[in-house]
């Protein structure tokens, strides 16, 4: 069992940048793939980006690749997107998500195990 709490979230102009975090409980944080995810006001869930157990593999939506960065730190139990040239479309609240079954490195919200509480990114125009 992991849980998961995220942090950064906020209101910010467009063209400007933010930080997601998140930090996971538990011994075994190196153990999981993680992946960050977002929804808007009635819209499903989509995938945003995800990183491997080592944090050396990674994939990102093609609406955010070249924008957003996620990296991970292992030593502090903790995932990170980094979000520059933000958009008002980027407007969602955010979720990060653990998946312990592995070995891959999933683009699916289905195949996460564990959720955070979510955190709200506004974008204005």
């Amino acid at each position: 069992q992991v849980q998961l709490v995220e942090s950064g979230g906020g209101l910010v102009q467009a063209g400007g940048s933010l930080r997601l975090s998140c930090a996971a409980s538990g011994r075994t944080f190196g153990s999981y793939a993680m992946g960050w995810f977002r929804q808007a006001p009635g819209k499903e869930r989509e995938f945003v980006a995800a990183a491997s157990r080592s944090g050396s593999i990674t994939y990102y939506a093609d609406s955010v690749k070249g924008r957003f960065t996620i990296s991970r730190d292992n030593a502090m139990n903790t995932v990170y997107l980094q979000m520059n040239s933000l958009k008002p479309e980027d407007t969602a609240v955010y979720y990060c998500a653990a998946d312990a079954t592995g070995p891959t490195v999933p683009t699916d919200y289905p195949a996460y195990d564990y959720w955070g509480q979510g955190t709200q990114v506004t974008v204005s125009s």
